[in-house]
Order: structure tokens, then C-alpha cells, then sequence
């Protein structure tokens, strides 16, 4: 019987974000209490900028934007904020920006595949390729036990499972 093997990595969906943003953009517009504060969120390739007038109105575009993101499936983990999540101030207003994390890094992957070298069952063989982590076994149920044992684990990124065989 052939090994059974799964992909771990961490992609998001850039249309689900652009949707998710263009949706916050048009409430923030819309809403009575973001009028006349100058509050807006664009898209602008692997960042997402956030503007107002008062660091709570940031921080309220935020709050819109995650809701939105949640709702469209797309990982809160996936944002990486700039400056400890705190707006900061430029000239007349105050920003925040958001970088889209994609991938998983090598410190990310090494702590994946050291979680299910220590936990998982011991047929189970874990290879790092690029930005995605590799994971074989002759048993299925083992393969499944690890998906359960990584969606349990505190991980500070997003994971998805692809490219089972």
C-alpha cells in the first residue's frame, strides 16, 4: 500500500481579502459614526491601510474589517498588525496598517514538524518544502490524527490542509 501525505500551509485567499476589504470600505462609508472623521480602509498589495481621525475611530475601522474578514473566512491570524496593534499618528490622522502574512516561515514550519514529531504517532514522517510542510504515513487514521493535533495547537498562524493523497 503507498504512503498517504498531506500538505500544512498557510495561504490566504486574496480575493476573499479584497472582497472582505471592499466590503469594510463601503460600511465604514456608510456608517453615522465614521461620518466627518476621515475613518477609511484600502487594500494596497500585501497591506491593508487603516485611517481616522482618533485612534479609537482606527481602531473601530479595525474591529469592522476583522468582522468582515471573519465572516469571508478568512483567518484573523493572517493579519500581522504594525505597532503593537496602536494607531499611530500622521500629520492630521492616525494609521494603522496591516501586513498579509502568507506562508509558512522556517522558524513556523520547524515548530510544526517538532509539535508532531513529539506528539504525533511515530509512523508519521514530516519533510519542510519552501513554505509548506510535508506530512506522510502508510495509516490514514494517522494522518488524521495529525490535522486534529495541529487544529488543537496554539499556532500564531493560520493553517489550512491541502493536497491529500
Amino acid at each position: 500500500m503507498a504512503d498517504s501525505s498531506f500538505d500544512i500551509v498557510s495561504k490566504v485567499d486574496k480575493q476573499e481579502l479584497a472582497n472582505a476589504v471592499n466590503q469594510a470600505a463601503r460600511e465604514v462609508g456608510q456608517r453615522y459614526d465614521f461620518r466627518n472623521v476621515g475613518a477609511g480602509v484600502e487594500l494596497a498589495g500585501e497591506v491593508v491601510h487603516m485611517r481616522a481621525s482618533t485612534p479609537e475611530r482606527c481602531l473601530a475601522v479595525l474591529d469592522v474589517l476583522q468582522t468582515k474578514l471573519v465572516k469571508r473566512g478568512v483567518s484573523l491570524k493572517a493579519l500581522d498588525l504594525s505597532h503593537d496593534g496602536e494607531p499611530h499618528q500622521s500629520g492630521k490622522e492616525h494609521r494603522l496598517d496591516a501586513t498579509v502574512k502568507d506562508g509558512i516561515s522556517t522558524e513556523q514550519a520547524k515548530k510544526v514538524t517538532k509539535l508532531i514529531r513529539d506528539q504525533a504517532p511515530k509512523s508519521v514522517k514530516t519533510q519542510i518544502q519552501g513554505d509548506e510542510v510535508r506530512v506522510t504515513s502508510k495509516s490514514r487514521d494517522d494522518l488524521q490524527t495529525v490535522q486534529h493535533l495541529v487544529r488543537e495547537a496554539d499556532l500564531d498562524f493560520a493553517v489550512q490542509f491541502t493536497n491529500r493523497r
